[in-house]
């Protein structure tokens, strides 16, 4: 028992040290370009600046550290596969066939979602708002906004949209679990209209434009949860 105790440790230990490398190997290799990943980044409020207009720092350190935790993320996001890959690697001897291939479902399910989420939110969602900001805003009012408090709003609405978009993944996995009736899902959906509105106006900034825009994709997901868990699982499950 010890022995095999052992054996884990050095394996999960191994399967660290790997996912460390892949790591800093993709950060050191980007690193050089962090300040162009920045400019990707800014992109969508520049465009509704007054030409000219630029971003500022407000901190000292901001213009070294802001771009170091972009660099941070994306190497975390491009070294994914490597890390999903080893601990596939350690956990998958211990699972079932059938097991095997759920998660194996869920996880690609969820990394895709959470990037259609990203996307959605810097080619849409980021631009309309930043459009809608400088449309309403006095004439007198200049934007001068600090990249930092930049950066940590384009972050936390790129995590609240990779989120939301996990909803098809939860509706399916609680209907297959039969933790959730298919039945009841639907019986839930005017509640669920309801409620996505709430979750947005919690969860985003203060503004009815990103509110908007995470509620109606939000409720467009649980109908497709719904409809995916009709098709895909067996009639025995989802009754």
């Amino acid at each position: 028992m010890n022995q095999d105790i052992i054996s884990h440790l050095i394996q999960l230990r191994r399967r660290i040290i790997y996912i460390l490398t892949g790591f800093f190997i993709v950060f050191l290799f980007i690193f050089h370009f962090s300040n162009n990943l920045y400019d990707v980044i800014a992109k969508p409020l520049l465009l509704n600046l007054p030409t000219g207009s630029h971003l500022i720092a407000t901190d000292v350190t901001s213009p070294f550290f802001v771009p170091l935790k972009l660099t941070t993320i994306v190497a975390l996001i491009i070294s994914l596969p490597n890390t999903i890959y080893q601990i596939w690697q350690f956990i998958a001897p211990a699972l079932y066939c059938n097991e095997k291939k759920l998660m194996l479902i869920t996880i690609v399910s969820v990394l895709f979602l959470f990037m259609l989420g990203t996307v959605f939110c810097f080619y849409i969602v980021l631009p309309t708002l930043f459009n809608f900001i400088d449309k309403i805003k006095a004439p007198a009012i200049t934007m001068l906004t600090d990249i930092n408090k930049y950066f940590d709003l384009v972050l936390s609405l790129f995590i609240i949209f990779g989120i939301a978009f996990q909803m098809p993944v939860i509706i399916y996995l609680l209907i297959y679990f039969k933790i959730v009736t298919y039945k009841k899902m639907i019986s839930l959906r005017k509640y669920m209209f309801v409620g996505v509105f709430i979750i947005a106006a919690i969860v985003t900034p203060p503004d009815i434009i990103s509110q908007i825009m995470l509620a109606i994709p939000l409720y467009l997901l649980y109908e497709i949860g719904i409809l995916l868990a009709k098709l895909t699982i067996h009639k025995d499950k989802i009754c």
